[in-house]
Parts: structure tokens; sequence; C-alpha cells
């Protein structure tokens, strides 16, 4: 077996043992992940109250119901064109652990993580992990390591009691805020704002992107003083059909190019990655030119997707009401398509009809399959849940769509392809499990079948 293969395996091994420890997948807190950090004795980022030590890292850390995701990679992108050396910490992955880190723009490689899994081992005792604390504090270990300029981190959930919150940021952003999570983070935006607040540090930015934010998370960022950037009062935007500009505190680009990255809110998302940028300037000096390449080239993969072919595929994680909504709006800007089909699966704790709602006026066809975890919502549910939402619509005007069942995602897409014609569109959407289940094998590159 060739080296790469061992340390895949490794690899592997350590994410088994990681899914035993703990007997919930979600145990929020800090307690335990701090103490087992503590006993590591890492140094990441700089403490509150601390002044930066000599090549410490500026650490971003980014929170919120959408938009995370491609916040941290236009930030990426943009420091990685102005020469700092950066990485990053992301989570779901779509297809292999190894994504949830980039080091550099690149997958971290198995055989660099798997001495940090052996330190966190060391280090716990008999400290019960989750899965997603054990993976985060190897992460982070390996991100302390790397000798970098920039550390950018996504929370996975919430913001206060997620684990990479052990670290404090220099500089929080706080993406859009809407209703996911409910049971661990309360029942309204107020609840769900006043959690991902707790990513601030006194003294330290807050770059909020949301335009219409809870008002807990102002009162939080004045209660403990942090230095809030607002959107529409700190940074704004606007653009025509061609280009952009952005205006900060003291910084202003006018002509910009669109961002890359396609979709409805991808300038509220990319204002508020100028807005970081602006607050920590004395420390991350950043030129003109590498905004505007920066945003101008960066990719996500999973984000708004579109992969051309016959018919045209559309990859998109979103997995809640607020982004169906965003890629409903997104679909409705892409122009006529005769005809549009939908993979679809979803978690069992998602609000699946809150999605179905947005995007039935669209779709001719839905195709629901089972995703391999048990938290996964099954094809039945998902079909079921049509149905009702489309008993439940009224005078609404609906396509006359179809619905059927699939064991998982690539056999929902080939069924769809076997439905679709070449001018159609084939969606495929609901959870970073479905988007990853198409893409197991590589890009998919579709060819109707009658073409062939």
């Amino acid at each position: 077996m060739s080296s790469s293969l061992t340390d895949r395996a490794a690899l592997v091994d350590w994410l088994t043992r990681c899914e035993k420890l703990h007997p919930v997948g979600i145990d929020l807190g800090l307690d335990r992940v701090s103490q087992v950090w503590r006993n590591m004795g890492v140094m990441l980022g700089t403490p509150l109250g601390s002044d930066p030590a000599e090549g410490a890292p500026v650490v971003f850390t980014v929170a919120g119901t959408n938009g995370k995701g491609s916040t941290c990679a236009m930030l990426e992108r943009i420091l990685l064109d102005a020469g700092f050396k950066t990485g990053v910490y992301g989570s779901p992955h779509l297809v292999h652990f190894e994504e949830r880190c980039r080091i550099m723009g690149a997958p971290v490689r198995a055989q660099d993580l798997v001495p940090h899994f052996e330190k966190v081992e060391q280090a716990r005792g008999g400290v019960g992990l989750t899965y997603f604390e054990f993976t985060t504090l190897a992460i982070l270990s390996l991100l302390a390591a790397s000798h970098l300029d920039a550390v950018i981190l996504e929370v996975g959930l919430g913001g206060r009691l997620d684990a990479v919150n052990i670290i404090d940021t220099d500089c929080a952003v706080i993406t859009s805020i809407d209703l996911d999570h409910m049971e661990y983070l309360g029942p309204d935006r107020e609840s769900i704002g006043r959690e991902k607040a707790g990513i601030m540090r006194a003294g330290r930015p807050a770059v909020v992107s949301d335009p219409q934010p809870p008002a807990s998370i102002a009162a939080h960022a004045d209660a403990i003083g942090a230095d809030l950037w607002l959107f529409g009062r700190d940074h704004n935007y606007a653009g025509d059909r061609q280009q952009w500009s952005w205006g900060g505190r003291s910084k202003r680009f006018n002509g910009m190019a669109y961002p890359s990255l396609r979709g409805a809110n991808q300038l509220l998302n990319a204002s508020g990655v100028l807005a970081a940028l602006e607050s920590v300037r004395n420390r991350l000096p950043v030129p003109a030119q590498s905004i505007r390449t920066g945003l101008a080239t960066v990719e996500l993969p999973g984000r708004f997707q579109i992969i051309p072919g016959q018919p045209t595929l559309i990859l998109d994680v979103a997995h809640n009401p607020h982004a169906a909504a965003t890629l409903a709006v997104n679909l409705d800007q892409m122009g006529y398509f005769p005809r549009t089909f939908a993979v679809w699966g979803a978690m069992a704790d998602k609000d699946a009809a809150g999605m179905v709602s947005k995007l039935l006026p669209l779709v001719d066809g839905w195709f629901c399959c089972d995703l391999p975890t048990p938290r996964a919502a099954q094809a039945a549910e998902l079909a079921r849940t049509i149905d009702a939402v489309k008993a439940a619509s009224g005078g609404m005007t609906l396509p006359e769509s179809t619905v059927s069942q699939h064991p998982d995602p690539m056999s929902a897409l080939k069924a769809a392809l076997a439905t679709a014609s070449p001018e159609d569109r084939i969606l495929v959407f609901g959870s970073f499990f479905t988007v990853g289940g198409v893409l197991s094998e590589g890009l998919p590159k579709l060819n109707a079948p009658h073409l062939k």
C-alpha cells in the first residue's frame, strides 16, 4: 500500500474512532473542549487583553445562518492574492474530510492531519469529545503549527458555544441570520442572533453583513464593548448591471467587477468581507488590485455552482427556507429553461416544507433521495412533504410536477437525467450530503440520453 493510502486509512480510522467517543453528535458547550485545548498547550491567535505576539496570525471567525462559506472563501482568495499565508477551517465537507481545512488554498493532506489527532488524544485524558469537537481541535492544532499570516474559522453551529469560539478572534464576521437549528439556538431571530454574537470580543471589530440584523447583535456588541460595523452604516455597496462599488469607514472601491461566486446575496457577503479587511488593515494591508482579483477569481463548490452541459446542472447546498428562497431567486434570474428537475435530500431536523414552498413554483419534477446518515429524512418522508405543500398551496399556479423516490443522490440524478431533455436544467440541493453524493465520483458531465 502506498504511503498516501496508508495515511488516508489512518485518518479514516481516527474519524471512525471520533464518532464513537461521545453518546450524542451535538453537545454544545466550551468547558470540555477548552480543557483539552489547554492540555494541548497550543496557542492560536491573540488572547483577549494581550497585544499580538510577533508572527501571530490574524484570526477571522465567521458565524451566521447562510453565507459563511462564501465569506470565508472570499477572504481567503483576496488574502492569498495579496501574498499572505492563509489557513481556513470550515465544515461540513462535500466528499473528503480533508476539504475542511485549506492551507494556502489547497485541502490539507491526511499525513499532515494525523499527528494532530494523536495530539488531541494524548491531551484529552478521560474527557469525552464529540466528533466535531475532536476534529476541530486537531485542525486548530494544525493551523497553529503552519506559520500563517491569517486564519479563517467558520463556525459550525451557533457561535457562543461552538468549539471554534475557544479562540479569541481578531475580527468577528456575522453573515445573514435566519431560523435554523432552533432546537439548539432558540425559537426566533433575536435568540439566534444572540448566540451568533457570542463570537465577538471586547475592543475588537465585529462586522455584520445582514442588512436587517436582530437587535440582539447590536445589544451584545454594546454590552461587551465590541467595535461594531453595521451594514448600511459602516459599510455599504451600490451596483448596476455592469459593475459595483463599495464604501467603508475610510476606504472606497469603485468600478469593480461582480464576484465570481453567483447568487443574489454575494454582494452582501462581499461587503462584509471588505469591511473585515478594512478593520484589520494595520496588520494585513491588502492592495486594491488584490481585492479586485480575489473577488473575480474566488471559487466555492456547491454554492449555486452551475455546470454547463445538456441539461445544465446546478449544485447548491441550500438547506433551510432562507437559503432556498435565495436559490429560487437565483434560478429565476438564470434565463429560460423549459423544465427544471430537482434532486432533493435533506436532514430530518430541517424545515422541509419551508424549503419546498420556496421552490415549488419552479420545479417540474422532484427526485427525492435518501442520504447516507441517520440524521437524514427518508425519501418517502420528503415526498409526502411535497404532496402536503402542494395540497396546501390553494389557488397558486404550479407546474404539473411529478415526485419519485431514490436510494441515494446519484441514483436520483440518473433518474432525472433520463427524464430531462438537453435544454432543461437539473438542480441538486438540500444538504452537503446531497451535493457531495453527486460529486463523490468527480464532477458530473451531463449529456442527455438521446444525444449519445
